[in-house]
């Protein structure tokens, strides 16, 4: 599978601090990337890269097989992006914004204005003065722009910034079925670790500018480390019904708590088992590591 987005070595300097250091991003495509690190860590300065509001101090960009100069300019008729806060003209409708967007693109589509307002929702809203828009529907009528002439690669940054709950998972199943029928290569950055998990194929770490790790969400889940944890007033009883039980990785931790790595039988019926061998059982449940445990892992952020 080809890469939309592939940098080599990128770094970018600004008033002799490193905002980035030897970046090496590879979004595939036909692929939803999510793009991970705390505020500060380099996410927007990227995707500012990407999409040349900034040059870099050294490396380079390829964009779609071919090398993004500080003069190409084609390439941007095949993507749609949010870079920090949408700005629009407030003196014009949501409509009226779209038809000016769609003439400096050069993209004349019929019907495709009204497409993208009702794929946001703001069809309702279409002649009403941006200036009296919210918070929320500016960020909808950016992504309804940013999605206006079916780009092959959207670039969002934040894309559920000001939405409410409705919105967050309008937006979720919107990337979903521009991937899915549109082809649509995403890369997206949030500080929403839930939004990546349900929505990303793969996601790249980035913490102080540098790049920590580029993994997809099927591997995280093959190496996801679960277990069954267990709280009983009587620890060594325990241990030795699951020794009894065959059960091959357990380890007993502090506070009267074992952990169970491999369970010889289903959770269930583990639980009925310990019963029947008069073991007290204060807790039973079922761990998995989550897309949050993982990232704090990386980042160190939990420490």
């Amino acid at each position: 599978m080809s890469n939309v987005i592939q940098t080599y070595r990128l770094c970018k300097r600004l008033g002799g601090r490193a905002l980035l250091t030897d970046v090496e991003l590879h979004v595939p495509q036909g692929r939803i990337y999510g793009f991970l690190g705390p505020n500060g860590a380099g996410k927007t300065t990227v995707m500012k890269l990407l999409t040349n509001l900034w040059k870099p101090t050294s490396g380079e960009i390829e964009l779609f097989g071919a090398p993004l100069k500080s003069d190409s300019c084609e390439v941007f008729r095949r993507m749609g992006s949010i870079i920090e806060f949408p700005a629009f003209f407030d003196r014009l409708t949501a409509r009226e914004n779209l038809r000016l967007h769609c003439d400096y693109m050069g993209y004349y589509s019929p019907g495709a204005v009204e497409e993208a307002l009702g794929l946001l929702h703001l069809s309702a809203d279409a002649d009403r003065r941006v200036r009296g828009f919210s918070l929320g529907m500016r960020q909808r009528l950016g992504l309804a722009r940013a999605v206006l002439t079916k780009p092959e690669l959207l670039i969002l940054d934040e894309p559920a910034n000001g939405l409410d709950v409705v919105g967050m998972k309008q937006i979720r199943e919107l990337l979903q079925m521009l991937c899915r029928d549109w082809g649509t290569t995403v890369l997206f950055s949030s500080h929403l670790l839930s939004e990546v998990e349900q929505v990303a194929d793969v996601i790249g770490v980035i913490h102080k500018g540098q790049l920590l790790r580029e993994i997809s969400m099927g591997e995280i889940a093959q190496h996801n480390l679960s277990y069954i944890e267990l709280v009983s007033p009587n620890v060594r009883q325990a241990a030795c019904a699951l020794e009894e039980l065959q059960a091959r990785n357990f380890k007993v931790m502090d506070g009267n708590v074992i952990r169970i790595y491999e369970a010889p039988m289903a959770p269930e019926e583990l639980f009925h088992a310990l019963a029947l061998r008069n073991v007290a059982v204060a807790s039973f449940q079922k761990h998995a590591q989550t897309l949050e445990d993982y990232y704090l892992k990386m980042t160190g952020e939990g420490q």
